[in-house]
């Protein structure tokens, strides 16, 4: 069961129109609908920013959204500290507070997650960590994959 990114979800909605691939995005509303795929609150508050269409779609399909509370701030603290991240001073190339929220969310819950951010290799600087490279590291441990691998890894065939 995966957790989406903003990034994933709207890559997906922009890259594989409902209208030339329904039979994925049934897939994906069965997959919503029984709770196989999550957000968190602040993923589905970008989404809503970026696409409200991908969005309402979401929300028609009865999205489960983990709330962000007390536990998941903590654990967003913990990787900011390791990252190096003091207050509110992110790099502009590396993961921003959401995304460490997103992560560590999650982390917390067990989940794998989906995101389109792209990072081959690790920068030198870790406040130059994306979302990829932030799950990598040992104390992180959380499985990252794009929205293409996530379909490839499903197994699904979609035809009509």
């Amino acid at each position: 069961m995966p957790a989406f990114d903003s990034s994933a979800i709207i890559h997906g909605w922009d890259n594989y129109p409902i209208a030339q691939f329904p039979p994925l995005w049934d897939w994906l509303a069965a997959e919503v609908n029984a709770e196989h795929i999550k957000l968190s609150a602040v993923a589905f508050d970008e989404v809503r920013n970026v696409s409200p269409d991908c969005a309402d779609w979401l929300k028609d399909n009865n999205l489960h959204q983990w709330p962000v509370g007390n536990r998941e701030l903590q654990e967003a603290l913990r990787i900011k500290t390791m990252l190096g991240i003091v207050q509110d001073q992110f790099h502009p190339n590396g993961v921003g507070e959401n995304d460490i929220i997103i992560i560590s969310t999650a982390r917390l819950v067990g989940m794998d997650l989906v995101s389109n951010e792209d990072q081959p290799t690790a920068p030198q600087n870790m406040k130059k960590y994306k979302i990829p490279t932030v799950c990598r590291l040992p104390a992180v441990n959380v499985p990252c994959a794009n929205f293409l691998e996530y379909l490839k890894q499903s197994g699904r065939v979609f035809r009509r």
